[in-house]
């Protein structure tokens, strides 16, 4: 018993130090997602607060870290911009109306995410290929580096660069912007990723993410260094700092908004498309979290809890959210395996809003960004470049292909083209599987044992096995070695036995399921003296009737 609640102690602060390391790097991608969006950065900040203190309550994977991610944002760019418009155009010129358009909108994506849950759609998470996750990482990993280097001062005047008289003339002398606070960027950043990289080979008791952070905070707060900071962060994209108060009830909302088939029309895709993206990345996060820890998560359970999540945001004046895969890692790497760490985290980030702004913008870019580049390392599948050369060419094309399409587009349409890609590739090679071995029996009847699986992309092979005009009079299939997966295979078959008797000749089927019988007989009448049954006949259903995936 004793040794139970040391381990809970231990636990407990693992979870405490990793959820605080966690909210200090959820401000400054909250905030920018928020600048992405077009909204206010408390916006953002109030939707990472209830996204991820509703989801580590009640989500499916503990130690999973939700808030506002840049996929959503780029979404809402978009919807905001129109809805703004819109609220112009009205009878009554409504400045902003676009944020009220987002707090529907993601109310409305949250029913659909709670819906998924409710009727399990999070189970089909598992058919999801492994190339497809690796292209997923690598690329999730690329697009986390290439948004940090933003970051960074600006290393080239392009106003230095001129066209003229067919040629290109270039300012030496002010083409280069390399000054003191770039250099110094650079040094902060290199000593926060050397703390993260050193301190758990001397001790594993501290978050190294956060005594990075605290180091760098320390050294530019007393040293006086001038170097871009959480507050100067925010000042520079428009907002005014991170001071706010609780998140409010959105009671405008009902009346600002129409509830019209205008209004349905318009943010029902958005809803659709946030519903969406904000799914695959949780279930795809749970997914390779549940590989890191080596436990299982609920994806059934974390869609509801995402769904819930959204609701709530959206009604109290968040922009809605899903899971970030970058804190996620941070929160796990850091020892945060329990729903503490996010609870922490979450609450943490409300009272950065309430009481402790003045410190918060004090931290150093710098460090966040260096905490981020080892979240880049930590993530990134480096068993790629050692794999790519010995795996099937259809995987790499897969995993080169997720990878280059989660940069260029975003993640949905990456992970769907994989599947999409994988799935047929499968078929493809499972179409040229089917087989059928010929022989006769003493009376002369023909049979045809049928080895492989039948479906919708083997069915032409199939038909071309069979010779009915020359076959004898009676002819017998037997399907012992084969599985009827779809109603195409069910289909193929009817139409085989249409020949033979049109033909006039007698034909039978052997071993076929029980599920494939009732399909049949379904289908023709006739079935029941054309199929024979036997003890031996397999037990499986056919996918486009009876399958279930548990």
């Amino acid at each position: 018993m004793v040794e139970f609640f040391k381990q809970k102690a231990a636990n407990s602060k693992d979870d405490i130090l990793s959820g605080l390391t966690v909210a200090l790097a959820l401000v400054p991608e909250a905030v920018a997602f928020a600048f992405v969006a077009g909204v206010d950065p408390l916006v953002g900040l109030y939707a990472a607060f209830m996204i991820g203190l509703i989801t580590s309550v009640f989500g499916g994977r503990p130690g999973m870290i939700s808030g506002a991610t840049g996929a959503l944002a780029v979404v809402m760019v978009s919807l905001v911009s129109e809805g703004n418009q819109m609220g112009l155009d009205m009878v009554e010129p409504i400045q902003n109306m676009g944020l009220n358009y987002l707090f529907a909108t993601v109310i409305l994506a949250g029913v659909f995410q709670f819906l998924a849950g409710v009727f399990k759609f999070g189970k089909f998470v598992r058919l999801i290929p492994h190339p497809v996750m690796m292209g997923f990482v690598n690329g999730l990993a690329i697009v986390i580096f290439m948004s940090q280097l933003g970051m960074f001062p600006q290393l080239i005047n392009w106003d230095a660069i001129s066209f003229a008289d067919n040629a290109i003339h270039i300012n030496r002398e002010s083409f280069w912007l390399a000054d003191q606070a770039l250099y110094t960027m650079i040094g902060l950043v290199a000593l926060t990723m050397s703390i993260m990289y050193f301190l758990p080979k001397i001790t594993t008791k501290i978050p190294a993410a956060l005594m990075a952070i605290l180091t760098v905070s320390a050294i530019v707060i007393f040293g006086g260094l001038d170097v871009s900071t959480v507050g100067s962060f925010i000042r520079d994209g428009g907002g005014a700092g991170l001071k706010g108060g609780l998140p409010t009830f959105q009671s405008q909302l009902f009346q600002l908004v129409p509830l019209n088939l205008e209004t349905i029309k318009f943010i029902l895709p958005y809803a659709a498309i946030i519903a969406a993206i904000g799914l695959i990345e949780s279930l795809m996060t749970l997914n390779l979290l549940d590989e890191i820890t080596e436990s299982r998560g609920n994806g059934n359970r974390e869609c509801m809890a995402q769904g819930a999540a959204n609701i709530v945001t959206g009604f109290f004046g968040g922009m809605g959210g899903c899971a970030m895969i970058g804190q996620s890692l941070i929160n796990v790497k850091s020892g945060g395996r329990g729903r503490l760490s996010g609870i922490i985290a979450a609450l943490t980030l409300l009272a950065f809003i309430l009481f402790a702004s003045p410190l918060i913008e004090q931290v150093p870019i710098a460090a966040l960004v260096g905490v981020m580049f080892m979240v880049v390392i930590g993530t990134f599948a480096w068993a790629t470049f050692g794999i790519i050369n010995k795996i099937p060419r259809a995987d790499a094309f897969v995993i080169v292909l997720v990878t280059g399409l989660t940069v260029i587009f975003d993640l949905a349409i990456a992970v769907l083209a994989g599947v999409i890609v994988s799935a047929l590739v499968f078929a493809w090679q499972d179409a040229k599987r089917i087989r059928a071995r010929k022989s006769f029996r003493e009376d002369g009847t023909k049979v045809y044992e049928i080895w492989g699986p039948l479906f919708f992309g083997s069915i032409t092979t199939f038909n071309s096995k069979f010779d009915v005009h020359s076959d004898p009079q009676n002819v017998e299939i037997d399907f012992i070695e084969s599985r009827v997966a779809d109603h195409s295979g069910i289909e193929a078959i009817s139409n085989l036995v249409d020949k033979y008797e049109n033909a006039g000749k007698s034909i039978k089927l052997k071993h076929l399921s029980a599920d494939c019988i009732k399909l049949l007989q379904r289908a023709d009448a006739r079935f029941d003296n054309v199929i024979i049954r036997d003890i031996d006949d397999p037990r499986y259903y056919v996918v486009t009737d009876n399958v279930k995936i548990e």
